[in-house]
C-alpha cells in the first residue's frame, strides 16, 4: 500500500481503530459518534409502512441454476453480511463495478474517481429465493436507497447506490419495483438508485471478503452493519439462515 493510499484509509471511519475512537471521543468526538449512530439507526428505519413485495418478479425455476446479481449500496462490508444470511444465496463476495479493471482496487476507488462502486455479486439459487426477493431484501433492509451518492458518514459516488443489471429481464424488474415503490410512498424521499448495465464486476482484496465475520466487533461494524443483520432477522425470519 503507498503513502497516500495509507493516509487516504487512516482518513476513513472504517480504518480508524478502537484507540482512535476513543481519542476522538476525548477530544469532542462523542457528537459525531452520536451523529453516525444516528445514520445507522436510519439506514434501518427509515421505512414508515409494510414493505411490499415486488409486483412483477422473475418466476421461481423447478431446475436449481446458479444465478448471480450485483448491487451496490455503499460500504461492502455490511452489504455482503446482509446478503451472506439468506437462504437460498451461496455465495457473497465484496467487488467493485461500475468502472475499468485497471482500477478496481481499493485505494484508487476510495478516491471516488474511478466509476466504480463498491458491490457486491450474489449467488443464489432461483428455486429457493428470486430475484424480486433479493432486491426486497436490498431496498428493504440493506441500505438506504433515497441517499444520493453516500451512506450515512461514507460520501462519493464510490458508495452510490446501483443495481447492475446482466440482461433486460433484471432491468425491468428492478426498473418496476423501483416504480412501485415510489409510487406507494414506501419512503420519504425519492429512490435515489441507478440502474446501470454490468460490465464486470472485479473482487475486491481478500482483507475486505468476509469482513464482518473476522471483524465483528470492528467500530464501524458495531455502528453501521450489526444493526442491519438484527432487522434483516426481524423482518425476513422466513428468508434468514
Amino acid at each position: 500500500m503507498s503513502s497516500s493510499t495509507a493516509n487516504l484509509v487512516m482518513r476513513s471511519l472504517r480504518k480508524l481503530s478502537i484507540l482512535s475512537l476513543v481519542a476522538i471521543a476525548l477530544m469532542g468526538g462523542v457528537s459525531y459518534f452520536r451523529a453516525s449512530q444516528s445514520a445507522a439507526n436510519t439506514s434501518v428505519a427509515m421505512v414508515h409502512k409494510v414493505f411490499p413485495d415486488p409486483a412483477t418478479d422473475m418466476p421461481a425455476t423447478k431446475v436449481s441454476i446458479v444465478q448471480t446479481a450485483v448491487f451496490a449500496g455503499g460500504c461492502f462490508w455490511g452489504v455482503e453480511a446482509v446478503f451472506e444470511h439468506l437462504k437460498g444465496v451461496s455465495d457473497v463476495v465484496s467487488g467493485y463495478s461500475g468502472g475499468s479493471a485497471e482500477t478496481a482496487h481499493y485505494g484508487l476507488v476510495s478516491f471516488g474517481q474511478t466509476g466504480h462502486a463498491e458491490s457486491v455479486k450474489i449467488t443464489y439459487d432461483p428455486t429457493q429465493i428470486t430475484y424480486g426477493q433479493l432486491l426486497k431484501v436490498y431496498f428493504a433492509v440493506a441500505h438506504d436507497p433515497t441517499q444520493l451518492n453516500r451512506q450515512g458518514p461514507d460520501s462519493g459516488t464510490q458508495y452510490r447506490s446501483a443495481i447492475f443489471f446482466a440482461n433486460n429481464e433484471e432491468k425491468q424488474v428492478a426498473q418496476a419495483y423501483i416504480d412501485q415503490l415510489n409510487q406507494a410512498h414506501v419512503f420519504q424521499k425519492p429512490i435515489a438508485t441507478q440502474i446501470a448495465p454490468l460490465t464486470g464486476f472485479y473482487a475486491a482484496e481478500t482483507e475486505h471478503q468476509n469482513f464482518i465475520v473476522n471483524h465483528p466487533n470492528h467500530p464501524y461494524v458495531v455502528i453501521h452493519d450489526l444493526p442491519k443483520l438484527d432487522q434483516l432477522k426481524t423482518k425476513f425470519a422466513a428468508l434468514y439462515q
